[in-house]
């Protein structure tokens, strides 16, 4: 029986048929057997995530045929469906590679580093930065594409400032993911309100108190950090650097122009992916026009393909700088378009590897099992955050973090007696947000490898790949760790939680029996 065919829905269990409902213990055989073959892999054999998720993925195929009789056409659509529900987030990790790159040599990206080490202090940087950025993914709607733009400039200023790059890195996605939480126009606030069947606006005020409160601590504490961190710059560097950039690139305010359009179509409404092309090729315009070397000739109307040639295999295979500073040429190095394919084949093998363990029941067995447990509000709001954690480790992809426990848990929602905005705010405060700790997630890898691509000395693919990336922002990105803390302290105090009836919190005990 292929997937066309199939009558029940694989993200709820309750929807399964008897002989396909994975026993918890069943479901967590290919769910150990992934986390097994990716420790032992990392750890003992230092390989890559790649070929250890192709195990788990063969481990979980076998699983489901020896168990419930799944066809191979059942599992190959379970994972094709992940990978066109991810479809969008691989396209954007090509085209921001290829904006980074084409943004360097347009000199988009220098004269934002040249400008902000005139401006900004090491001891004000990581508030500033946070802020910043919230302010940015706000107004476009897209923590991905604020990362990927002002977020790769900032990591080149706080290194020229004298700040670490983990704890800009943490700074950055702070401020850029409570931006898009409180963003009507996010992909994943949308699909957030719309898995739970809950009016957008009510789902964006229920998420607004505790969004405010968990980046407020926040950006206390990256200015406690940079209080700290922001120690004296070594004499003549912040000169040097801005030098070297003013030498080497047009750092006129021209050159922001690609900046300029990108974020003026994201505000505008235009969705991530047309607006990040779009500022591909207005990069390549700029480098065309402001950053090619002229070409000689006595015949003014003679045509010279040379700057245009120069400027697409720029976007195609990224920036070798050479300024007179080695320290500009490994921040500003780069590897356009075909350097996205390393990430890209880790995204691809952890969402095929979700889609099967969806397919075969896994997720919904795991999720079934985990609401059991639930028994009063603050464990239902636990149990509903470890879910959404849970999905963005085993699904590896944000998405599935927040449809899983949205649609599995509507009806636990309403036997509670509780609004449907409080199920919203808890799969975004806990599944959109840690989507950046899990090393083989689409929004860990897209994070990792976009600020990685400005790394202190360190090859993308060297000292342990994308995990190491991850494990180094991880400590200092205080919002993913405040956003869940904070949701479950409403949880189980009672506040902020809405009932069906509009009162603010339940009475004491509400929803403590059986379900």
């Amino acid at each position: 029986m292929s997937s066309d065919d199939l009558d029940f829905d694989p993200l709820s269990y309750e929807d399964l048929p008897e002989e396909r409902r994975p026993a918890i213990w069943q479901a967590l055989v290919p769910v150990v057997g992934m986390l097994f073959f990716l420790g032992v892999g990392k750890l003992v054999f230092e390989l890559d995530p790649q070929f250890p998720l192709l195990l788990g993925i063969a481990f979980t195929a076998l699983c489901a045929r020896w168990w419930f009789d799944l066809s191979w056409r059942d599992l190959y659509d379970g994972a094709a469906d992940s990978i066109v529900m991810g479809l969008q987030a691989v396209l954007i990790l090509f085209v921001v590679y290829a904006l980074i790159a084409t943004w360097i040599a347009a000199g988009t990206i220098p004269a934002i580093m040249y400008y902000g080490l005139g401006l900004l202090t090491p001891k004000v940087f990581l508030p500033v930065a946070a802020v910043l950025a919230a302010v940015v993914a706000f107004a476009i709607g897209s923590s991905w594409t604020t990362a990927g733009t002002l977020g790769v400039a900032f990591i080149g200023i706080g290194h020229g400032l004298g700040i670490p790059a983990p704890m800009t890195a943490g700074a950055i996605l702070s401020g850029a993911y409570a931006g898009d939480k409180q963003s009507p126009l996010s992909d994943t606030t949308n699909l957030a309100a719309a898995a739970t069947e809950t009016d957008l606006f009510e789902h964006v005020d229920a998420m607004r108190v505790g969004t405010l409160i968990a980046f407020a601590i926040a950006v206390v504490a990256y200015a406690v950090l940079g209080l700290r961190a922001g120690g004296a710059i070594p004499a003549g560097q912040v000169e040097s650097i801005r030098g070297a950039l003013a030498g080497s690139y047009d750092v006129g305010l021209y050159v922001l122009l690609p900046l300029v359009v990108t974020f003026a179509l994201a505000l505008y409404g235009i969705p991530a992916l047309p607006s990040l092309g779009t500022g591909v090729f207005a990069g390549i315009l700029t480098t065309i026009v402001f950053q090619g070397s002229p070409v000689v000739t006595t015949d003014p109307l003679a045509f010279h393909p040379e700057p245009i040639t120069r400027a697409f295999s720029i976007a195609q295979s990224g920036t070798t700088p050479d300024t007179a500073s080695d320290l500009v040429n490994s921040l500003l190095g780069s590897s356009g378009l075909t350097g996205a394919s390393w990430v890209v084949t880790i995204v691809l093998a952890a969402l095929a590897l979700g889609g099967m363990l969806t397919r075969s029941g896994v997720l919904a067995a795991v999720a079934h099992a985990i609401a059991k447990r639930a028994r009063s509000v603050g464990s239902l709001t636990a149990t509903t955050a470890v879910t959404a954690f849970s999905m963005n480790v085993l699904a590896a992809d944000q998405y599935i973090s927040i449809v899983v426990p949205g649609m599995t848990y509507r009806g636990l929602y309403d036997d509670f007696g509780l609004d449907s905005a409080n199920l919203s705010r808890a799969v975004e405060a806990a599944g959109t947000t840690t989507s950046a700790f899990v090393p083989w997630n689409s929004g860990g890898v897209y994070m990792a490898g976009v600020l990685g691509v400005v790394p202190i000395g360190l090859d993308l693919t060297a000292s342990g790949g994308l995990g190491f990336h991850v494990l180094g922002y991880a400590p200092y990105y205080f919002f993913g760790f405040l956003s869940p803390a904070i949701l479950l302290v409403m949880g189980f105090t009672g506040w902020c939680i809405r009932t069906n009836e509009g009162v603010e919190t339940p009475e004491p005990g509400a929803g403590t029996g059986e379900h």
